[in-house]
This record gives C-alpha cells, structure tokens and sequence, in this order.
C-alpha cells in the first residue's frame, strides 16, 4: 500500500470524517461569539487562535483529500463546494478584501457536504429547481397583474399602499407573506367595502395556492431522490449476494473436482427422512 492510498484511508474514514464535523461546529460558534463586544474585550486572543487552528486544519484536510484523490477530488461538486469555500477563507481580510471576513461564517455550510443527510436535502433541492421555477414564473405574473389592478383601484384611496405599481409590488407581496395583510385591507376598506373580493382572491390563489405548490415540487423531489437511494442499495445489496452466490458455487464445484481426484464418491444432498419409517 502505497502511501496515497493510505492518505486516503485516512480521509474517506467515517472517524476522520465526524472529527472534522465537531471542528465546524466548534468554528460555527466561534465565529458567533466574535459578534459580541464583550466577548471579543473578554477572550478576543482565543476566539482569533481558534480561528486560526480551524483555517489551517481545514486547509491541510483540503490538502490531503486533493493529494488523496488527484484531480479526481474536482469530479464530486460538493468537494468544489469545499474548494471554494477554504479558498475564500484564505484571501485577506484586510484592505479592500475587508468585507471578506464576514465571509468566514460561510465554513459553517461545510456541514451540508460533511452530513449525508442535509446532501441529501440540498440534492433534493436542486432536482426541483426547474419545477420551481415554473411555479416562481407563474408568482411574479399573478403578482405583477395584481400590482397593476391594485394600483388603477386603490392608489387614490391609500397612496402609501398602492400609489404607483413598486409600492402595490411591496403591498402585495406583504399581503402574499400574510404579514399584517389585515391592516391593509381595512385601510381600503374604509373607502371600498367590496375591497375584500380583490384580496380574499389574491391571497386565496397566491398564498393558499401558488405557495403550497413550492412545498409540493419540493417534497415531491424529495420522495423521489429517497427512492432512487434505496433502488440503488437493493442493487448493491443484491450484487453482494450474487457475487457471495458465486463465490460459493465456485468453493463447491473446486471441493467436487478434490473428491473426484481423490477418488471418492460425488458429494449429493442428504435425503429426508421418512418421519413415518421406523426408528
């Protein structure tokens, strides 16, 4: 075994892996205690030290998977995910590259490559974005039709909401979130009572409707990525058999071929015995 080979023994182990799982999450806080003044007054060195003991084990982790793997580690696009994201927690953070150092809370989403689980959700994810953005098209079209009717109806009567079409986009779109849609609707109701049948409808076929189909795509990706994991174990595990199968037909046949030299009679399945012959 040479010495690549153990290298990526060493990384592809689940104990190396759960290891560098507790240094993100150590890190993830870290980075969350230098956002309090007091503690960066209190324990500023340490959280710093941390910090950099974080950066340089991620930066040999990275090493030695590339050096593990060669270019084959570029293959798998959540290994580029952690590429990029080591990379930029290199770059300076002084300077013009200042605004850089908010960026290292971004090591935190390592944990989406590192936990089998959340890859799973964030593939699922992205299976459904196509599906998505129908459903995304078809939200900004209802909501651009009602920004227009809205601002015709209501700009005179409540010109905070809905005096021009950016200002009903905003209104509605709050309306579509239901926060404090109540407050706007009686605002136009005072002056429109039959106000109501325009947003009973824009939240009925919006929030109630278009929203819902979001939850549906996505669970619906969701259902189907699960299936494809398990249709892919039974074949595994069915190709493990087969092979165990194999492996035994071979033992038996080499097992009858050294009886036969050996000049004994062929090895033949026991028969049952009669339970009703006598003992």
């Amino acid at each position: 075994m040479n010495t690549r080979e153990r290298v990526r023994m060493l990384v592809d182990a689940p104990a190396f892996q759960r290891v560098i799982i507790a240094i993100i999450l150590v890190n993830t806080i870290t980075l969350g205690c230098e956002t309090s003044p007091a503690l960066v007054n209190d324990y500023g060195w340490l959280l710093h030290a941390v910090d950099r003991i974080v950066l340089a084990v991620f930066t040999v982790e990275l090493a030695a998977r590339l050096y593990a793997h060669g270019w084959r580690f570029f293959r798998d696009p959540w290994n580029c995910f952690d590429f990029v994201i080591v990379s930029i927690s290199l770059l300076p953070s002084t300077g013009n590259f200042g605004v850089l150092r908010a960026l290292r809370i971004l090591r935190a989403l390592r944990l989406i490559s590192a936990v089998p689980n959340m890859r799973r959700v964030v593939g699922a994810l992205l299976t459904a974005v196509p599906g998505m953005t129908s459903i995304a098209a078809l939200l900004v079209l209802i909501l651009y039709v009602g920004s227009v009717i809205a601002t015709k109806l209501f700009s005179g009567i409540a010109p905070e909401y809905f005096g021009d079409l950016g200002s009903s986009l905003f209104t509605l779109f709050q309306v579509m979130t239901g926060e404090s849609w109540s407050e706007v609707a009686r605002t136009v109701m005072e002056a429109e009572p039959l106000a109501w049948i325009f947003f009973i409808a824009y939240i009925a076929v919006t929030t109630f409707t278009v929203l819902n189909l979001f939850i549906a795509v996505a669970v619906s990706a969701m259902e189907a990525q699960v299936s494809h994991e398990r249709a892919e174990q039974q074949e595994d595990g069915g190709d493990v058999v087969q092979q165990l199968l194999g492996e035994v037909r071979g033992l038996r046949d080499e097992l009858r071929e050294l009886r036969a030299e050996a000049g004994e009679a062929p090895m033949t399945a026991p028969r049952p015995r009669d339970a009703t012959a006598p003992r």
